[in-house]
């Protein structure tokens, strides 16, 4: 039976569950507080990465986030600020962060990567979108220390264990994979599960498609009330019009923490600030990587080579903060020696807000307050891996459908 439905937000989330609920045959309302052309689901890595099965909770990270916490351009920094929300979703993380939850969390991680992964290729076979970035080379995890070598070999056994394509390489198996490109480096790992995309070139084209497709795209409108009553959304009124639908979809990333104050139902969530930089030059890089000491991701993507990393929590905000800017180029240049970044490249940098749940996993799924309420959001860094399953996990919870894995990890309302 065909529903009316209201997605708030369109980013990668809020898309791929238009893209999948329009397929259904449902009659699609996406509303956004931009015009869709910034933001995470623009600025990230482009990775797709079944590889990445560590959350970002894990044993260490607080005590590092406390160590890092005055210096500005950390790679995981948290400015220091008075803010309830805040305290209590780093009570969680640090709650979050055991080796049992880790564990536990690993498997579930992988899984929902594998199926997004499957999904983005389904995507791109359908034609849906017409051509577009797909790569399969893998991710390389480089490495300058030996203890950073080593830790990474521990994760790639563990994905290893788990059915992933996953290579230890030594220098001399690095250059020939990347022949054209000097690297001060010991090693690297490489994830050969992994692909890679480009968002600037994904994003528009998705767009592009929904709107051909008949879904109703309300852009540039900030939803500015819910109404409810009895335990249904009833209403949503924008800074243009209201809308009323038979399920509303929370995909707001960032804001999804604070759309859900208006209607009493407490979601932990944090802004989780990252940067990019895009160098349109040639830089001789093939093959994505993350330089595993700086915290720093590179991608060639379609007509540029883009540099991006770092993890700001400072609330909700874009102001650029240049010193994290600088620490993302210097960290390209000490691994990658021949590599210049300009002034200008710097100077036009962005950033994007992940919104980052405190156990690292997201939020999708049925509210236990409003029965016509679906979650989609809290993704941390792998909101762009993981945008098509969220948006086919949401298709399915709407259509009372047995979903393509347990979504159970994913419960909006799971206790931390």
């Amino acid at each position: 039976m065909s529903k009316r439905i209201v997605i708030i937000g369109g980013g990668i989330a809020g898309l791929s569950s238009a893209y999948y609920l329009y397929k259904s045959g449902h009659q699609v309302t996406v509303i956004d507080k931009s015009d869709i052309t910034a933001g995470a689901s623009f600025v990230n890595a482009g990775y797709i990465t079944p590889s990445h099965i560590i959350p970002l909770a894990s044993p260490g990270m607080i005590v590092k986030g406390i160590k890092w916490m005055f210096n500005s351009a950390s790679p995981f920094y948290m400015k220091p600020r008075w803010d309830p929300d805040f305290f209590r979703w780093s009570w969680y993380f640090h709650k979050s962060s055991t080796q049992a939850k880790v564990t536990k969390a690993i498997p579930v991680i992988k899984d929902i990567n594998i199926l997004s992964r499957g999904l983005f290729e389904d995507i791109y076979a359908s034609g849906d979108l017409g051509e577009f970035q797909l790569e399969r080379k893998g991710l390389l995890m480089l490495y300058k220390t030996d203890k950073a070598g080593e830790g990474e070999l521990e994760v790639a056994q563990k994905a290893r264990f788990l059915g992933l394509e996953v290579k230890a390489l030594d220098l001399e198996e690095l250059k020939k994979l990347e022949p054209d490109v000097k690297l001060d480096v010991k090693g690297a790992i490489h994830y050969e599960c992994d692909r890679h995309t480009t968002p600037t070139e994904f994003m528009p084209k998705m767009v592009k498609h929904l709107k051909d497709a008949g879904v109703n795209l309300k852009t540039n409108e900030e939803v500015l009330e819910i109404s409810t009553s009895a335990g249904l959304i009833t209403e949503i009124t924008t800074s243009k019009g209201s809308y009323n639908a038979d399920e509303v979809v929370l995909a707001a990333g960032s804001w999804s923490g604070k759309i859900s104050k208006q209607l009493a139902v407490s979601l932990p969530l944090q802004a989780g600030k990252g940067y990019s930089i895009n160098v349109k030059k040639p830089t001789g890089i093939s093959i994505p990587a993350v330089l595993l000491e700086a915290k720093a991701a590179v991608t060639p993507m379609q007509g540029f080579t883009r540099f991006a990393g770092t993890m700001e929590f400072s609330g909700i905000n874009n102001n650029i903060r240049k010193e994290r800017v600088e620490a993302i180029a210097k960290a390209a240049k000490s691994y990658y020696p021949e590599i210049e970044i300009s002034m200008e490249d710097k100077a036009n940098a962005k950033s994007g807000l992940r919104p980052v749940s405190p156990d690292g996993l997201p939020y999708i799924g049925r509210s236990i307050a409003y029965s016509n309420l679906v979650y989609a959001t809290g993704h941390a860094m792998m909101g762009w891996s993981l945008g098509p399953a969220t948006g086919k996990l949401v298709s399915e919870i709407i259509d009372n459908k047995k979903t393509a894995m347990d979504i159970a990890p994913f419960n909006p309302d799971r206790k931390f």
